[in-house]
């Protein structure tokens, strides 16, 4: 049995290390050995991001993965909730910080009865809680659009600019490839290209885009 940590942040602006420490801090509270944080720094709408494939590659059966909070994980419910349901079928366990009730180990419980409600319980409050993440990202998504907008209207949108490009060379497309296929870590990769966490996101985004 493994124990991994996975944390996301939406923009470069939020600091991952708070959720980060909540799970390093709980491992040693509860002398568990965490084998390996996984952070990305993406949109929660869906699942494509570099470190949470690799994450899906390597946790096995038995294997727990803990997070801080639910919207951590996703922000899109009925994504969220199929995620979640992909480790439950895959024998991997999901520990949630802020639900207490997950970090029960009621499969070891000797009363069905008591292990069934356990079970329920914390159906309804993941799902509570991934309904309220996903209320949040179309509520924020909407004042994107207002924004944009209200921009428009005052004829400022024009203004506004363009990211600049990242150059895409042969050196990051080979480390991609490598990353992709499971070979190295996505830490390795941004030491191979030489660059911060931010910067290689950029450019796999801008990549795998194309």
């Amino acid at each position: 049995m493994r124990v991994y940590g996975y944390h996301r942040t939406s923009t470069q602006e939020q600091h991952l290390d708070r959720g980060i420490n909540a799970i390093k801090e709980y491992c040693i509270i509860n002398n568990m050995e965490l084998e390996y944080t996984f952070t990305d720094q993406a949109t929660g709408k869906n699942f494509d991001r570099p470190d949470y494939i690799q994450l899906k590659k390597q946790a096995k059966k038995n294997d727990i993965i803990i997070i801080s909070e639910v919207d951590r994980l996703g922000r899109n419910k009925q994504s969220t909730l199929d995620e979640l349901r992909y480790f439950k079928d895959n024998g991997i366990r999901i520990m949630i910080l802020e639900l207490p009730t997950t970090l029960v180990n009621y499969s070891i419980m000797k009363n069905d009865m008591a292990e069934m409600m356990m079970e329920t319980i914390n159906n309804m409050l993941i799902e509570m809680y991934a309904s309220f993440a996903h209320a949040e990202m179309m509520k924020r998504q909407k004042r994107q659009t207002e924004g944009i907008q209200a921009m428009k209207d005052r004829g400022e949108w024009d203004n506004y600019g363009r990211p600049t490009t990242i150059k895409i060379n042969d050196n990051f497309k080979i480390i991609y490839k490598q990353w992709k296929d499971g070979e190295i870590t996505a830490v390795k990769s941004m030491e191979l290209n030489n660059m911060s966490k931010a910067t290689f996101y950029r450019k796999v985004k801008e990549y795998e885009g194309r």
